[in-house]
């Protein structure tokens, strides 16, 4: 690989860590790439689609012309593996925030699990999490909310493609799921609880595809001293 080969155009599939934020993962790469290959200051590179913090997989990074097939990953279709616990709930809904609204979950059967995440598949309205990356007057509604100001959500109309490998351990739930674009699986968690009529929170979420890119491609190699580019694509 060279600095022209980058700068032509190159996508980068990263298995992005807990706790890192999207572009903190896009920072660190491009770092070592301008380092490894001596980058103009200008090089390009950006993510074609946000990871929470909280969750982890596949962060598609595309660089040098390659930047313009940004639009068109993020609108591919997206695959995630998830766990939710339900009879509990937090005000972000994952674990970013504590456990609150405690409910018993004794009556709760799988049948009951099964039929209300059958009911989700196809085209749904979901109201984004306040505590997200979204743009409210300028500013992200995660900001607003952390500074305790009150914020309102808009709901959208989003697509849940599939919901399939469905393994019940309660108070665990956990499952693989397809869908659209903007879908937010905190929010899908949080309106299953809803339905159940106990609350539910994110417990864990893995990007494990989006359109015809898969996981089992991605890398974690950026977060090393050196470069190993066999894995990446």
């Amino acid at each position: 690989m060279t600095a022209e080969e980058l700068q032509s155009g190159y996508v980068f599939l990263l298995d992005k860590p807990l706790d890192w934020t999207s572009f903190q993962a896009v920072n660190k790469m491009k770092y070592k790439l301008k380092r490894e290959f001596d980058l103009p200051k200008k090089f390009k590179i950006g993510h074609a689609g946000t990871l929470d913090p909280r969750a982890t997989g596949l962060l598609i990074v595309c660089c040098g012309k390659f930047t313009k097939k940004i639009p068109e990953i993020q609108d591919a279709p997206k695959e995630y593996w998830t766990e939710i616990k339900i009879g509990v709930q937090t005000e972000s809904y994952d674990t970013e925030k504590p456990e609150i609204l405690q409910q018993e979950i004794i009556h709760i059967t799988e049948e009951q699990i099964n039929e209300v995440l059958e009911k989700f598949v196809g085209e749904i309205e979901q109201t984004p999490p306040v505590y997200s990356a979204i743009k409210i007057d300028g500013q992200r509604a995660y900001n607003l909310a952390r500074a305790g100001e009150e914020v309102e959500m808009k709901s959208r109309k989003t697509t849940i493609l599939y919901i399939k490998g469905i393994k019940i351990d309660l108070p665990l739930v956990s499952f693989t799921v397809g869908c659209s674009k903007g879908t937010y699986i905190r929010s899908l968690a949080h309106d299953i609880g809803q339905n159940l009529g106990v609350g539910a929170y994110l417990t864990q979420l893995r990007r494990t595809k989006i359109g015809d890119y898969t996981i089992e491609n991605a890398t974690t190699d950026f977060l090393e001293n050196e470069y190993r580019f066999e894995n990446l694509q």
